[in-house]
């Protein structure tokens, strides 16, 4: 069975920056994707940043130049670099992995959940 544990979240000042991580564990074969995407309250689930493995990263235009997204591959590990945060960026954010367990056998998995509230 594969896991998603994340970790960074917490409470930051305006202007501040914090760094997540979700780390993909359990029988991985590939990685297609890992992202991010986040949920504040009263909204819609919205995709914040998605790396697909070797070859592009896309992230939500509200986002962009203040965010980054990589991936250890080593690790199966994605990370969120966020700098410049806004109240607005205050939300849970979940992590999510498209992998195989086995060859062509692609799933989507999610992490739990991490907090980040951006608040003076």
């Amino acid at each position: 069975q594969v896991q998603l544990v994340e970790s960074g979240g917490g409470l930051v000042q305006p202007g501040g920056s914090l760094r997540l991580s979700c780390a993909a564990s359990g029988r991985i074969f590939s990685i297609y994707a890992m992202g991010w995407y986040r949920q504040a309250p009263g909204k819609q689930r919205e995709l914040v940043a998605i790396n697909i493995t070797s070859r592009s990263t896309n992230y939500a235009d509200s986002v962009k130049g203040r965010f980054t997204i990589s991936i250890d591959n080593a690790k199966n590990t994605v990370y969120l670099q966020m700098a410049s945060l806004k109240p607005e960026d205050t939300a849970v954010y979940y992590c999510y992995a498209t992998l195989g367990a086995t060859p062509g056998a692609y799933k989507t998995y999610w992490g739990q959940g991490t907090q980040v509230t951006v608040s003076s």
